[in-house]
């Protein structure tokens, strides 16, 4: 199932991806695919220090010729993988709360039903150590941070947050307590059940009373 789900968003992304990797021969699809999958599989369960080329290539079932003719090292294969995991949407449907909901419900199912928050944890626990990582995933974590952030922007040009709001400080307020939930609790959270984490991030923590 995690297989099947990787590669159907690699052929997904296929057209529109701009790869990182080294000018080389053309391999074939089948191959990138396996690489980036297998990639995906071993940050999930190994994470991202004790990741090696060498086992790369062992799990996707080609040479480490292969994959060096695309990624000169382990770094730009990471972010290339990366790319393939789902990114948040950014609603559009006239009301905060009702973008939020929809957001983080496509975000908690991103996160229960593919490698997404096994490989935030493995990534984002390596940073802290590794400056070069830190570096090259900044842009990347940002990136995937804007539909949220547009979400934000259109409710204060509807004047449903003030103008003078600190964004970037909200957006912590409405992404943290899921955040927290899924990677410090070990409790899941389901999809459907979001609306409340997001009223006590509007409108205070009273909203959470049983």
């Amino acid at each position: 199932m995690l297989k099947a789900t990787l590669q159907s968003n690699s052929r997904n992304k296929a057209k529109s991806r701009k790869s990182h990797a080294a000018p080389g021969r053309p391999r074939s699809d089948d191959a990138h695919r396996a690489i980036l999958s297998a990639t995906l599989e071993l940050l999930a369960d190994i994470g991202y220090e004790r990741l090696t080329i060498s086992g790369v290539a062992t799990k996707a079932g080609v040479g480490k010729a292969t994959i060096y003719r695309r990624w000169p090292s382990k770094l730009p294969l990471v972010m290339d993988a990366f790319e393939e995991l789902p990114t948040l949407k950014s609603p559009d449907t006239g009301s905060l709360i009702d973008d939020l909901e929809e957001l983080l419900k496509d975000f908690v199912h991103s996160l229960n039903s593919t490698p997404l928050a096994l490989v935030l944890a493995a990534i984002g626990g390596e940073r802290a150590h590794d400056a070069a990582l830190a570096k090259r995933m900044a842009p990347v974590f940002k990136a995937r941070r804007q539909p949220l952030m547009d979400v934000l922007e259109r409710s204060v040009a509807r004047n449903e947050l003030p103008p003078d709001l600190n964004l970037d400080a909200a957006a912590d307020v409405v992404m943290g307590p899921i955040v927290n939930r899924i990677f410090f609790t070990g409790n899941n959270l389901d999809e459907n059940h979001i609306r409340p984490f997001i009223e006590a991030a509007l409108f205070g923590i009273n909203r959470l009373r049983k």
